[in-house]
């Protein structure tokens, strides 16, 4: 049995309550205990060092543990400075240092998403008095080096590694236990909802909602997106939403349905062969092809929109994702014995501002339903 951890935001909360109560009381803690808020629990979170940097400042440092997740985080050390800080303002300002990555679609603001926000507002909030205001500064030291092994930059995200998640809980995302927790959460769901929308990660997870689709429709699927579809079908959901990043979803289309790239990628094959498909001429398809990510594959494309009036995004994007919906019908109708009666599939593709590139025909019936 695969042991769960706990996710960033955790411990980063955790080394700014053990700084703060330092400045309280001059004394070290070597442990605090996080509300996690999601899911409703409290966490043990041990506390490595703290020290006091002047009167009004002290430091303190975690160590992530993300339990069995098979995470590059593993044992990188988690600052938090905290400073009483007196003026107008929130009680609580954070701050993104060192090693914490920049969204570069969102001038440059930290990449601390709403999840971790609230952890530190919810718990720092109830150590403060009303009149006390402090500023925390998140430090992850080797946040810089960890970040060019991520899909970060995919995200516009670069610098660090972002703070992100919708729970505190880690938990591995490609071992067969996990697909079990997977399968739990899709029957589950399944009873509740004739229309589900099946999300590979957190940046899907995260948009989905704030395009107004209800989270309790939202399955997250990690890689393992062909078992969840036959799964889907065969507790009768009626309709299942694709909703994901372009550079994953794409896969799909090639007939690959668990996306791990340690198992099958084809992307540049993939979007190129959809690029001769709809006539790009052979300099170009190269371009595509030698494309070192498939954003980049993307930005060529818009800007041969741009340079000539052409329309090769929605060509391209357009046949893709309604080859992503015919190859997950197929995928499903092979492994089922339902028949007319299979789940549908439609798709949307986002790229790494987590714009909107296209939606498939079903695509756009199931967001209009679900928005």
């Amino acid at each position: 049995m695969s042991l769960s951890g706990y996710t960033l935001p955790v411990f980063a909360c955790a080394s700014a309550m053990a700084a703060l109560h330092w400045l309280r009381h001059r004394q070290p803690l070597t442990s605090v205990s996080v509300d996690l808020i999601e899911p409703p629990q409290i966490a043990e979170i041990s506390i490595e060092q703290v020290a006091g940097l002047c009167n009004n400042t002290a430091l303190a440092i975690t160590r992530s543990e993300p339990g069995d997740n098979l995470d590059l985080t593993r044992n990188t050390p988690i600052w938090a400075m905290v400073q009483w800080r007196v003026g107008d303002g929130e009680n609580v300002i954070i701050q993104g240092g060192e090693g914490v990555g920049k969204q570069i679609n969102a001038d440059n603001q930290p990449a601390i998403y709403a999840y971790a926000q609230k952890l530190l507002q919810d718990n720092l909030n109830r150590m403060l008095a009303d009149d006390e205001k402090i500023t925390v500064n998140i430090i992850l030291p080797e946040g810089r080096s960890l970040a060019v092994r991520t899909s970060n930059s995919a995200f516009g995200v670069v610098e660090g590694l972002s703070l992100l998640g919708t729970s505190g809980i880690s938990q591995p995302l490609s071992t067969p236990d996990q697909l079990g927790a997977f399968r739990r959460e899709l029957q589950h769901k399944a009873t509740r909802f004739q229309s589900l929308v099946f999300c590979i990660g957190e940046n899907g997870l995260d948009l989905a909602r704030q395009l107004g689709i209800n989270p309790e429709q939202l399955v997250k699927t990690a890689n393992w997106l062909g078992p969840l579809l036959v799964e889907a079908d065969l507790l009768g959901v009626k309709e299942i939403l694709l909703f994901g990043y372009h550079g994953k979803l794409m896969k799909l289309a090639g007939g690959i349905f668990h996306t791990h790239h340690h198992l099958a990628d084809g992307r540049r094959e993939i979007l190129a062969a959809h690029c001769a498909l709809a006539g790009l001429k052979s300099e170009d398809i190269g371009v595509v092809f030698h494309s070192p990510t498939a954003e980049d594959a993307l930005k060529h494309l818009k800007y041969l929109d741009a340079a000539t009036g052409s329309d090769w995004v929605n060509q391209v994007y357009g046949a893709m994702a309604e080859a992503i919906d015919s190859r997950s019908q197929e995928y499903i109708q092979n492994h089922s014995q339902r028949g007319s009666n299979a789940t549908v599939c439609g798709s949307v593709l986002f790229d790494r501002h987590r714009e909107i590139i296209i939606k498939s025909k079903i695509g756009c019936l199931l967001s209009k339903k679900l928005c």
